[in-house]
């Protein structure tokens, strides 16, 4: 098929035609993916359309992250990727997707443009494989303000190349108490970097509504772009689930978000030293009306201090020790040397989420098939 650019027309999508997958069920499935410390979350609709935001790791990570995807969405049901969002041109949200493509159909890619950070083995594959991979299908450059259709289930673009939705959804619009007291980042306060035009800032943002359960993932969308998102109003609402910005870095995940969406239940995918540091953790754990903190891995950056019992976390270490340590570690300086990363190669667990249209949602952990249900309350 030759490669086709789509046009977006009165803020929707448009995929390539086809009929939905065979599986039919009540609930839209929500699997968020361990791609240790990258980031990949499969949607499925009662009707079988996919959509999954991101493809993990490259390198030599890719073939096990594709692989892990893979698993899930078999788990799913699925056979196809019906739309697929990258949501921005960093090797541990896209590194996985030739892996992907050469095992699974993919019909309609999403992203936000053109790249605003050099990288020569990302621009590589910017240039020469992912048009040849969206020439397959179709390919969209998402607006704020877009929808993705899949029936049944309300999928928009809040943010993209560096841009957010200006008019709040359905429900939202609200002022913001949490702006008063925002404080800008001037330097990115994990690498020590100054904050800037990177691919973070480009990200694409997805607000899902399923009848009256909603979800929000903003990709890494950075700490002083919430703020241009969410006030001085808040444009997204409440959601009952919140897939955790940038992995559970403190270089997101902002007061003026998290407290304002109000999620019920946090699922952060995060690497066991990548994520989950106490800035975000303490954000997390104080917002208003938050019930569980759900994480991919343990996290030595938290310690027990702050990370969430072990029946809430999918994945342990392959040397497992006999306990963590009460402290959080914390990262070296910039450009120091940091001690080998606890390993994890052995078996992935997801977290999957079972959404009723209801509102009423079920969280389950693929490692010890511990689940929770949460009630329709709001």
């Amino acid at each position: 098929m030759r490669t086709v650019t789509m046009v977006v027309l009165a803020g929707m999508l448009c995929a390539a035609p086809g009929a939905a997958q065979s599986r039919t069920g009540k609930t839209l499935d929500i699997y968020v993916v361990d791609v240790e410390g990258g980031n990949a979350t499969l949607f499925v609709a009662p009707s079988g359309e996919s959509l999954l935001i991101d493809t993990g790791n490259g390198g030599a990570a890719a073939a096990r992250d594709a692989r892990r995807i893979l698993d899930a969405a078999r788990d799913a049901g699925i056979t196809r990727i019906d739309h697929l969002i990258t949501t921005h041109f960093h090797g541990d949200h896209v590194g996985g997707l030739a892996a992907l493509a050469a095992q699974i159909p993919i019909r309609h890619f999403i992203d936000h443009g053109p790249s605003v950070q050099p990288n020569p083995v990302i621009d590589a594959f910017l240039q020469k494989e992912y048009p040849a991979l969206y020439g397959r299908g179709t390919h969209t450059v998402a607006q704020p303000g877009d929808r993705v259709p899949i029936a049944g289930v309300d999928v928009r673009i809040v943010t993209s190349g560096g841009r957010t939705i200006t008019a709040p959804l359905p429900g939202a619009g609200s002022r913001n108490p949490h702006c008063a007291t925002f404080t800008p980042h001037t330097v990115n306060p994990v690498s020590g970097q100054p904050v800037g035009k990177t691919e973070d800032e480009q990200s694409v943002g997805t607000h899902v509504t399923f009848g009256s359960f909603r979800a929000v993932y903003l990709g890494d969308f950075t700490w002083n772009g919430e703020f241009g998102l969410m006030c001085p109003t808040n444009r997204l609402g409440t959601v009952d689930l919140f897939v955790v910005s940038r992995h559970g870095q403190p270089s997101s995940n902002s007061e003026a978000l998290v407290h304002a969406i109000r999620p019920r239940v946090a699922v952060m995918n995060n690497g066991t030293r990548k994520g989950g540091q106490p800035g975000t953790m303490r954000i997390l754990y104080a917002s208003p009306g938050l019930e569980d903190v759900w994480q991919i891995h343990f996290s030595v950056l938290g310690g027990q201090e702050y990370t969430a019992p072990g029946a809430f976390i999918a994945n342990t270490f392959d040397d497992q020790p006999q306990a963590m340590p009460i402290a959080a570690v914390a990262l070296p300086p910039q450009g120091a040397a940091a001690p080998p990363a606890p390993l994890h190669d052995g078996t992935a667990h997801w977290i999957r989420i079972a959404a009723q249209s209801d509102g009423s949602f079920t969280v389950t952990n693929s490692r010890n098939g511990f689940s929770k249900t949460y009630s329709a309350s709001r």
